[in-house]
């Protein structure tokens, strides 16, 4: 059975005025973690995006990290769900624990462009610190860095 949280950021709407349900996968290979990285707004985030109408939460994340990151990705099981309630959007992160199977190109949106998203392997260690920052954040990204950071420590209890 997948985990689920429910996190709750400074400020939200009870109910959301809209939900955005998204894909995301988790990547480790040689010890080290397959994250996006917005050159241009320093921010970093597990790959991942929206679902589209008639996907799968599967074929969304292999979707989005083929979009994101330019990586074939075979998503092994749906470990975690986050419910984010940030502002006035809940944001349902479905966490898939995948391999990667194969080497493509990114195909970026124009806002990820704008934002210059690269893929980029850390250590667990670094995505720990980087994520770890959260509370220098602003609040839109403090959520998120909270929600990743989460993400990855529930990742580490898994394999134990």
């Amino acid at each position: 059975m997948t985990e689920e949280i429910n996190q709750y950021a400074e400020t939200y709407s009870d109910p959301p005025e809209r939900v955005r349900v998204a894909g995301r996968g988790i990547v480790v290979r040689d010890g080290r973690i397959l994250l996006s990285h917005e050159l241009n707004t320093g921010v970093y985030m597990t790959p991942g995006g929206g679902i589209e109408e008639g996907e799968t939460l599967e074929e969304c994340c292999v979707r989005e990290l083929m979009e994101e990151t330019g990586y074939q990705v075979k998503p092994l099981w749906h470990f975690l769900t986050i419910n984010e309630y940030s502002f006035e959007t809940k944001y349902v992160s479905n966490y898939f624990i995948c391999e990667v199977t194969g080497k493509g190109s990114q195909t970026l949106t124009d806002i990820e462009v704008e934002h210059g998203i690269v893929p980029e392997w850390v250590t667990v260690d670094e995505a720990l610190a980087i994520f770890g920052t959260y509370d220098t954040k602003t609040p839109d990204v403090r959520s998120l860095y909270i929600r990743e950071l989460t993400t990855i420590k529930k990742h580490l209890e898994t394999i134990g």
